[in-house]
């Protein structure tokens, strides 16, 4: 679409030979518009969207509801028992199991600890006073989030102060939400389907094909967890500025950032394990980098799956233009 960058790109043997390939390939419902096109795009919207210091923004703001979010999630586990517990599951333990799931294995005894205070202490006051901390920053982490999206090259509509506002504060308590329903349907899958799978491990008949169940165990989890951030990714997108409710609510760029976090979050972990010396250097608060750094590589894809849906909808809009 840039003349002047396919000059320069025409410069270079190998890449002129991509350049004209992708500029062959037409993207299916874009009026002729081609691959080569949606890359220019998209690498143009990161590199002059300031994509890294973005990124930076949300990871600091999303830290800072980290805590509050976790503990007020926490306190609340003594009310929701009675309506969850199901045989003899430990519906506090598999809560925890729940969150750390989400988080790097080296941060596991922060959580730990917290999570054993806040069992002890079951006062009314902490669940009142967590609640209105942990909206409040829970809203400015979304609000952070959505700053982010109206930040980018492509955006071109922006919403006002309260109205941002008040919608972070919305999505921020449907997010909330959204990830207590999946904490609960995480321990009726543990409770059900796990429980079945060591049932059927006891017997002689089924224990050959006790590691063909844990495989299929581990991808269901995965699963399971990938859905929910892709749902959680499709609220963001659809609803971070006023321009991203002309796309649809599923869309191209939250299956890429689910993949990339998937990818992300297993490549981290291997590299924490095995190569990383946080603990060694920095002792005690070798878990607390290890957390921020895994915060902003996610704010990071997060915003990469946005700038892409923002490159298709600034192509139709593209269209739109040249047809008037």
């Amino acid at each position: 679409m840039s003349v002047e960058i396919e000059k320069k790109l025409a410069k270079i043997p190998v890449v002129r030979s991509v350049v004209n390939l992708l500029s062959k390939l037409k993207l299916p419902g874009f009026e002729g518009l081609s691959f080569y096109d949606l890359i220019e795009m998209y690498v143009l919207g990161i590199v002059r969207g300031a994509l890294s210091s973005r990124a930076s923004a949300i990871a600091f703001s999303l830290f800072m509801a980290l805590f509050p979010l976790l503990i007020f999630i926490l306190t609340l586990v003594p009310f929701i028992i009675p309506y969850v517990q199901i045989g003899n599951q430990d519906f506090e333990q598999q809560l925890f199991y729940f969150m750390e799931s989400f988080l790097p294995q080296a941060t596991g005894d922060y959580f730990a600890e917290i999570f054993s205070q806040i069992k002890q202490n079951k006062q009314s006051g902490l669940l009142s006073t967590s609640f209105f901390i942990s909206i409040f920053l829970v809203a400015n982490g979304v609000n952070a989030i959505f700053g982010g999206f109206e930040n980018s090259y492509h955006t071109q509509l922006n919403r006002n102060f309260f109205k941002q506002y008040f919608f972070a504060l919305w999505v921020g308590l449907l997010l909330s939400l959204l990830f207590i329903l999946g904490a609960i349907g995480f321990v009726y899958f543990e409770f059900y389907i796990l429980n079945a799978i060591s049932d059927l491990a006891l017997t002689n008949k089924y224990a050959s094909v006790l590691d063909e169940e844990l495989a299929f165990i581990y991808w269901l989890k995965t699963a399971f967890f990938a859905s929910l951030f892709y749902l959680i990714t499709a609220i963001l997108y659809y609803f971070g500025t006023a321009e991203t409710k002309k796309m649809k609510f599923f869309s191209l760029g939250a299956i890429v950032t689910t993949v990339l976090f998937l990818l992300t979050s297993y490549f981290f972990g291997v590299y924490i394990d095995h190569f990383s010396t946080y603990n060694q250097l920095y002792g005690a608060l070798g878990g607390l980098l290890i957390l921020m750094v895994y915060i902003w590589i996610n704010a990071n894809v997060l915003l990469l799956g946005f700038e892409l849906n923002m490159s298709l909808l600034s192509l139709k809009q593209t269209i739109k233009r040249t047809k008037l």
